[in-house]
C-alpha cells in the first residue's frame, strides 16, 4: 500500500448516509482497492462507520459541533487549514463543493452537478445562492475539479463561469455486494416486510422528493395506469421527504397504509435496497436534471428494470439497458405501460443487460481517475 499526501474531507456526510456519503465511502474503498491510502477527516459516528467499509485508511475524528452545518463551514474555514499543515498534507480533496479559501490552490473539489445553473427552479433560492458561489469560486481558484459525468463538465462550462482549472470525469461507481440481484426469497421477504404482494409486484421509485425528481408527475402517471388496468402495482416511494411541497401533499393524502395504491415508506436500510429495486416490476426515475444519477445506477446493478429520462448525465449511465420516456405524465404512463405489458423475454434481456453495464461502474475505477487527479 502506498500512502499519499492527501487529506480527503468527509465532514460533509449527512445523518442519513446517502448521497455524497456513498461517494465518499465508495472513493475510500475503491483507493483501497488499487493500492493507495489517504488521511480522512469525518464526524465521530461516521468514522466508524467508514472505518468499517474501508479500514487501511488512517481517520481523524473531527469535533462533535461540527455535525452543525454553520459550525462545519466555520471549522472548514479556519481550522481544516490547520489540520492540513499539521499533517504535512500537499493535496486537500473536498469532495462536496465548499472547501477552506485559505488554501484553495491546494484542493481539490468535487462538483456533483450544474443544476443550480442550469436548472434553479429544482432548488431552493438560497441553495442557488449558496453552491453557484462555491461552484463559480471552485472554477476560479481550485487546484482541480472533479465532476461524476462529461455532462455535468459539459453542462457547468456552458452555463457556468469559464474555467482554466483542470476538470477530471470520475464516473462514479457502485457495491454489487449491496447492490445485488435478489433471490426470490428476498424478494418475498421484503414484500412481506412492507405488507406486499410478491406476486403482484410493485413499482418502485427511490431518491430525496424534490422538484427535479418529478414525483407529481410520476403519482398522476401511476393514476392513469390504474385507471386503464386494476391490476397495475401499486407505487412505493422510498427516500427523504424533501422540499417537493405538491408531491408532499399527494404522498400524505396517499397515506403509507398496506393495499393502497402509492405508499411513501420513507428511507429503507441499505440492506433492504436490492430486494427494493431488483424486485419491483418497473422502477421509475423521472429526473429532469441529474449530475451523474446514482439511484439509476444503482437500480441498474440489482438488475432492475429500469425507466428513466435522456436528460443530462442519465444516459451517460443508462446507455441502452434501460427504458427512457419524457418526464410528462402522459409520456410516463405510456411508458409504464408498455414495459407492464411487454413479453417476459424482454424484460429479462433487459434487466440482465442492465446488471452487466453497472458492473462497468466500479468504485476502483473512480478511485483511479481521482489518482490522476491528487497526482
Amino acid at each position: 500500500m502506498q500512502r499519499l499526501s492527501v487529506l480527503l474531507d468527509a465532514t460533509s456526510i449527512p445523518p442519513t448516509r446517502g448521497g455524497v456519503a456513498r461517494y465518499i465511502s465508495g472513493l475510500l474503498r475503491g483507493l483501497e482497492d488499487a493500492g493507495f491510502l489517504v488521511d480522512v477527516v469525518a464526524k465521530p459516528d461516521d468514522v466508524a462507520w467508514l472505518r468499517a467499509q474501508a479500514p487501511a485508511h488512517r481517520y481523524l475524528a473531527a469535533p462533535e459541533a461540527v455535525r452543525r452545518r454553520p459550525v462545519r463551514f466555520v471549522w472548514e474555514q479556519l481550522v481544516l487549514p490547520r489540520l492540513v499543515a499539521r499533517l504535512g498534507a500537499t493535496t486537500l480533496h473536498s469532495p462536496h463543493y465548499t472547501f477552506p479559501i485559505a488554501i484553495a490552490d491546494r484542493t481539490v473539489v468535487t462538483l456533483h452537478d450544474a443544476t443550480f445553473f442550469s436548472d434553479p427552479a429544482a432548488h431552493s433560492r438560497l441553495k442557488v445562492m449558496f453552491f453557484r458561489f462555491w461552484t463559480r469560486f471552485a472554477r476560479r481558484a481550485a487546484r482541480a475539479l472533479v465532476t461524476p459525468s462529461a455532462a455535468t463538465a459539459a453542462e457547468l462550462d456552458r452555463t457556468a463561469n469559464p474555467t482554466a482549472v483542470p476538470t477530471v470525469v470520475a464516473h462514479l461507481g457502485v457495491d454489487l455486494e449491496t447492490f445485488h440481484r435478489p433471490s426470490p426469497d428476498e424478494r418475498a421477504a421484503f414484500a412481506e416486510r412492507l405488507g406486499l404482494t410478491a406476486d403482484a409486484g410493485w413499482i418502485a421509485f427511490l431518491g430525496t422528493i424534490e422538484p427535479r425528481k418529478q414525483v407529481p408527475a410520476l403519482i398522476a402517471a401511476h393514476r392513469a395506469c390504474g385507471e386503464a388496468d386494476s391490476a397495475t402495482p401499486p407505487l412505493i416511494v422510498a427516500g427523504g421527504m424533501g422540499w417537493d411541497q405538491e408531491a408532499r401533499n399527494l404522498l400524505e393524502q396517499a397515506g403509507n397504509v398496506p393495499g393502497r395504491p402509492v405508499r411513501a415508506v420513507g428511507y429503507l436500510p441499505i440492506e433492504d435496497l436490492a430486494a427494493f429495486l431488483g424486485g419491483a416490476t418497473i422502477v421509475v426515475y423521472p429526473s429532469i436534471a441529474e449530475g451523474f444519477g446514482l439511484p439509476v445506477l444503482e437500480a441498474m446493478a440489482t438488475g432492475g428494470n429500469v425507466l428513466t429520462t435522456r436528460r443530462l448525465a442519465i444516459p451517460e449511465v443508462g446507455g441502452d439497458a434501460v427504458s427512457y420516456a419524457e418526464p410528462s405524465a402522459d409520456a410516463l404512463a405510456e411508458a409504464m405501460r408498455a414495459l407492464l405489458d411487454e413479453d417476459a423475454g424482454s424484460t429479462a434481456r433487459r434487466r440482465s443487460a442492465a446488471h452487466a453495464r453497472a458492473a462497468e461502474f466500479t468504485w476502483r475505477r473512480c478511485a483511479e481517475a481521482h489518482l490522476a487527479v491528487y497526482s
